[in-house]
């Protein structure tokens, strides 16, 4: 299925191309008539049809009867219209810029198809919009995709890359290369697009982690049982941040500070260790000495099978497939990046300006 934009190109390439295959049909008809018919040479039959479609008043290239000539008349009729249609069309499409959408829309799927490893962002609402700005503060690569011409051209002119289309189908999510992105956001307004976004991910992506928006506590349960590795509440959340405003200000102002914005001092990030690559696999933090090495704080360790150890000692283990949930400041944490191995697949993501 194609979005609006690609629609209307469609549509002005579909036009031209018929009419030039009816003027072909036309040129071709004249020439038979004149040949066939008339008994003329090919080269009198098909000179007598190009001056006759061109309505140039050469005369006939040689004598004709009045069933040539209502043949004529009627050729003339058939050319001129036929001509006059593929003009109206020609102008339409350079008057409406048709031509430099086909040009966009081909920079735009070259573009596309250079995405890789990249985050994909369902819907560009309120909420669409302030997740793009957080990916772009953190340097993300991201494409946007929204139903509404308008939402596109708003996320176009903010300098996002966006497409025209409905993200429950596996065809836009296709053209957004689905299959190479790492996380798909899922912010439509309907709990039902969202459900089917996410199925749609998950069967072309069976590894693409699924973040869903949910109006509703049954919408949550359905959206995780349709294979949202997260569901978010607006309403829960808001009101869980809320709360949290109300006992805890200064708690909730410093993780906010870490979390979100491109002026931060101090950032969160999470590492995955790979046995293959990290040198600190089966050694202990004391043994391992990453905070002396780099400055960064290990806060918490998600072990393979989705245990959580907060505040590790220096006693606890690194394993193959832990998850580090750090602290610090963007050098201490590129640092540990660094050393944690040369191919870490949870790649550091800084804001260029940090």
């Amino acid at each position: 299925m194609y979005s609006t934009l690609e629609q209307k190109y469609k549509r002005i390439q579909k036009e031209l191309m018929a009419g030039a295959v009816a003027l072909v049909m036309v040129l071709l008809i004249g020439t038979l008539w004149y040949r066939l018919i008339e008994g003329w040479s090919w080269e009198d039959a098909a000179y007598m049809t190009v001056i006759t479609l061109a309505t140039v008043g050469y005369g006939e290239t040689n004598p004709l009867g009045s069933r040539g000539r209502l043949f004529t008349i009627a050729l003339i009729l058939m050319g001129v219209i036929n001509i006059g249609y593929i003009v109206n069309r020609f102008t339409q499409a350079v008057i409406e810029g048709y031509f430099q959408e086909g040009i966009k829309l081909r920079q735009q799927r070259r573009l596309m198809e250079s995405l890789s490893g990249h985050y994909i962002i369902c819907g560009f609402s309120r909420t669409g919009r302030q997740i793009a700005q957080e990916f772009r503060s953190e340097s993300v690569a991201f494409a946007v995709i929204d139903s509404e011409i308008e939402s596109v051209q708003r996320a176009q002119m903010e300098g996002y890359t966006a497409y025209q289309g409905d993200a429950t189908l596996d065809d836009t999510l296709l053209k957004v290369g689905v299959e190479r992105a790492i996380c798909i956001v899922a912010a439509l307004p309907s709990d039902a697009e969202n459900l089917y976004t996410v199925l749609s991910a998950k069967t072309l992506n069976p590894q693409i982690r699924a973040i869903a928006r949910a109006s509703t506590e049954e919408a949550l349960q359905k959206l995780q049982r349709g294979g949202a590795d997260a569901v978010i509440s607006p309403y829960i959340t808001g009101g869980k941040r809320m709360a949290a405003a109300a006992l805890r200000p200064q708690i909730l102002d410093f993780v906010d500070g870490m979390l979100s914005g491109s002026d931060r001092q101090l950032y969160m990030e999470e590492f995955l260790l790979e046995e293959i690559v990290c040198p600190f696999v089966g050694q202990s933090l004391q043994r391992a000495k990453l905070r002396s090495q780099t400055g960064a704080l290990v806060l918490a360790i998600r072990r393979r099978d989705g245990s959580l150890i907060g505040g590790p000692t220096g006693d606890t283990v690194l394993m193959s497939g832990d998850t580090l949930i750090c602290m610090g400041t963007a050098e201490q944490l590129q640092s540990l990046n660094k050393i944690l191995g040369p191919i870490n697949s949870q790649q550091l993501r800084r804001p260029k300006n940090s």
